[in-house]
């Protein structure tokens, strides 16, 4: 049976040249007062609208602070970048640390954002590996603290995020997972009752898991660790909440890809015939896991069929069936399913599994955000291998990339010269 000519089809196409085709609700904060793009240099000077945001975030008032993270991530989104987070870095994302700590749930949301658009903007290095080190403590109190879904459901994005960018090694990576597992599967402790998280939690926390496990090729963790693992996501397949099934499909297929699963059979079948004293039990395990396979395998089969049922939202019902459509036929024939969409006329391609997880992981995360993050971020462009059109911009190809950076700053607010200040701004005052 041949290949299905079959492609994603929610999958965004952001096919424009004009670089507001990025802008999101959460990055037009300012847009009555300012024009981002305009082609009129404007200095960027100390008492900047985002200068006065860093500084509004030390206030009492939760409020306030809100209003600051809301530029701040405008700002990232209108490509504020490089020398401006060099010079902040510190003072950001200590400030959203604190904010993470004592915060409502938006105020945790957006101080979440920053710390991985922070990442993201400094890229791989010594900054981005202290964002993970001075994070993951505060981030992974954050999930333990008993605190409502609300308040937490923005972690694990920001937690993948900042491991994606700034791990130094694969422990590091696996230290994050752990964090999250928690979070899926969680277990009693010896003095602890495990809280059951949110069916919103448990899916965030699944496809966060599920893109660290992208970078985690040739990982070999027990057979023990593999069986308790497969099995448990296999059953979320079977949950009523239909985001969760397919974020648990999709971490699924990424394991067939990997041939981690193989690699696991085929070790554990060799295990049964050379050690004696355990040969029962990894017989078990052989058994186990071949039949999880065709579990999985039927699973998909009826997930991909799935009838409609009361108050069934029709476009998350055809999701379903359209990624489990995909699973089985990449479980079946080896298929995985390829996408492409176009960034500032630049097509962007997904062939496999792994880089299709990356990709709807990173272009969630940023949102309206992504096609700027993907045409001026290198490292977004590495893990793609995306080469971006070059800018209409006389002389743009001949100068230095500290000039660059410059003029990248130079063309925001280029209808805010007299805006004066951030409360204008954002009501940074009350009335």
């Amino acid at each position: 049976m041949g290949r299905r000519k079959i492609q994603r089809k929610n999958v965004a196409i952001l096919d424009s040249d004009d670089d507001n085709s990025s802008e999101t609700s959460s990055s037009i904060v300012c847009s009555d007062q300012m024009s981002v793009f305009g082609t009129e240099e404007v200095e960027f000077n100390k008492e900047s609208l985002v200068d006065e945001a860093i500084d509004a975030l030390f206030e009492k008032r939760g409020s306030t602070r809100e209003k600051a993270l809301e530029v701040i991530n405008a700002a990232f989104n209108f490509n504020l970048q490089c020398q401006f987070v060099e010079n902040k870095f510190a003072t950001l994302l200590h400030q959203c640390l604190n904010c993470i700590k004592k915060g409502s749930s938006k105020e945790i949301s957006l101080a979440s954002r920053t710390i991985g658009l922070l990442a993201l903007t400094v890229g791989p290095g010594v900054h981005a590996q202290a964002i993970l080190e001075e994070s993951i403590t505060s981030l992974s109190q954050a999930f333990n603290s008993g605190s409502e879904s609300s308040k937490i459901i923005s972690i694990p994005n920001c937690l993948a995020v900042i491991t994606f960018v700034g791990a130094n090694g694969p422990e590091e990576i696996e230290k994050s997972m752990q964090i999250m597992w928690q979070i899926i599967h969680p277990k009693l402790g010896s003095n602890v009752i495990a809280i059951k998280p949110s069916a919103p939690i448990i899916t965030t926390a699944v496809s966060s898991w599920s893109f660290l496990l992208t970078t985690m090729d040739g990982w070999r963790p027990s057979p023990k660790l593999w069986q308790e693992s497969v099995t448990y996501l296999s059953s979320l397949l079977d949950n009523d909440d239909r985001s969760m099934r397919i974020a648990a499909g999709e971490v699924l297929s990424l394991i067939f890809e990997m041939g981690s699963l193989e690699k696991f059979v085929a070790e554990t079948k060799g295990y049964i015939d050379s050690s004696a004293l355990e040969g029962n039990k990894t017989k078990d395990r052989f058994s186990h896991i071949q039949g999880l396979k065709g579990k999985i395998l039927n699973q998909a089969r009826d997930l991909s069929v799935e009838a409609g049922g009361k108050g069934s939202s029709k476009k998350d019902l055809n999701n379903q069936r359209n990624m489990f459509r995909d699973v089985l036929e990449f479980l079946e024939y080896g298929y995985p399913p390829e996408t492409t969409m176009k960034i500032g006329g630049v097509a962007l391609q997904t062939l496999k599994w792994s880089q299709l997880i990356q990709f709807e992981a990173l272009s969630r995360f940023l949102g309206g955000g992504f096609a700027k993050y993907m045409q001026e971020s290198e490292f977004l462009q590495d893990v793609f291998g995306f080469t971006p059109k070059r800018r209409n911009l006389v002389g743009y190809d001949h100068i230095s990339n500290t000039e660059k950076v410059d003029l990248n700053k130079q063309r925001m607010l280029s209808e805010g010269r007299n805006i004066g200040h951030f409360a204008i701004c954002v009501g940074y005052e009350d009335s």
